[in-house]
């Protein structure tokens, strides 16, 4: 229920506000399991990509944002809440397994869970190595991945902004073909995230068009 009246009452709404643009919308398989990987650039980025994939998607989100006090910190924590989000603690082990496991959950399901392989928003625009944890889940679901290029949305919403500019830049949602890594299953499972994962975030780059460092972004165990 609450998702019909996001389709059809708040996605319009949203859409008229950002107006973003959707690159490879005949890409989505409408059903069965689905790991949505994706860029990750600014806080909106969960916003605007829901915007173009058609069918429900669950994103694991930082704890902080499920803890804010005052009308926006409540209004916040009910909206991830009801879409579905996971709390997942930066920099936990354990917290951060426990999301995944989550996540396993949703695509054992059927359902799309998306996730940031780079773990949190890049501090300069750049593209950075991917956390395993998207190779992990490939592995323990089967399921496949649908690779998402987001561009733009840090003019939207920069690092530390608190709120989004509306009617501002138009952000970009490049969607390649998914992906599907059965191939690996007899690897090694270590190995097998490790290959499983760069060749997720090597797709990204792709359909982002990002400068890639080859380092982890180090601000997800502190941010």
């Amino acid at each position: 229920m609450f998702y019909t009246f996001m389709s059809r009452v708040v996605a319009p709404i949203l859409r008229l506000l950002f107006r973003p643009r959707v690159e490879g919308l005949e890409n989505v398989p409408h059903y069965g399991p689905l790991i949505v990987a994706s860029n990750h650039l600014s806080f909106i980025d969960s916003f605007i990509i829901p915007l173009a994939i058609p069918r429900p998607v669950t994103y694991i989100a930082k704890a902080d944002y499920f803890v804010g006090g005052g009308l926006k910190g409540r209004f916040v924590r009910w909206f991830l809440t009801t879409l579905g989000h996971i709390p997942v603690q930066r920099g936990a082990q354990r917290a951060a397994m426990g999301a995944l496991e989550q996540g396993l959950e949703v695509l054992e399901n059927s359902g799309a869970f998306a996730i940031y392989p780079e773990g949190t928003r890049s501090p300069d625009g750049r593209l950075y190595r991917g956390r395993t944890g998207v190779g992990w889940l490939v592995l323990a679901s089967g399921a496949r991945v649908l690779p998402v290029g987001v561009t733009g949305t840090e003019k939207i919403q920069p690092l530390g902004a608190s709120m989004p500019r509306v009617f501002g830049p138009r952000p970009t949602v490049r969607i390649g073909q998914p992906m599907d890594f059965s191939q690996y299953r007899d690897l090694p499972p270590a190995r097998a995230r490790r290959v499983i994962t760069d060749e997720i975030v090597a797709t990204i780059q792709k359909l982002s068009g990002q400068e890639y460092t080859g380092v982890y972004n180090e601000r997800a165990d502190k941010a």
